[in-house]
């Protein structure tokens, strides 16, 4: 499984993040992708290569052709991370199914340190 850095990575950019809402709708091939952006082919080829290596999309040859759809699990994954980063709970999780956050509940943001006037 890749780490976040990878996912964190390929969310960086916004053409990735596009082809991930480009996907969506369902699974496309590399060309109907491409054919969707104001960019060469090859540029394409290596977003899906990101994309594919940060396990965000999945890879289906049918022929000659090779079709691409979302994986979601590292989705799911990345969710849990970024919620024990910011502490909503040590046991807190993320229903595959349903995207709902479990068993952790929200905490109020703690008070600012700041100077007080």
């Amino acid at each position: 499984m890749p780490g976040p850095n990878a996912v964190f990575r390929a969310l960086a950019d916004p053409t990735r993040r596009d082809i991930l809402k480009s996907l969506r709708s369902g699974p496309r091939t590399s060309g109907e992708i491409a054919a969707s952006f104001p960019v060469s082919w090859p540029t394409i080829s290596r977003h899906l290569a990101v994309l594919r290596d940060a396990g965000m999309i999945a890879a289906t040859r049918e022929g000659t052709s090779i079709s691409y759809e979302i994986d979601t699990t590292v989705f799911h994954e990345l969710v849990e991370q970024v919620l024990h980063l910011v502490d909503l709970g040590k046991n807190a999780r993320v229903d595959r199914r349903s995207g709902r956050v479990s068993d952790g509940a929200l905490r109020p943001a703690p008070a600012s340190r700041g100077r007080h006037s």
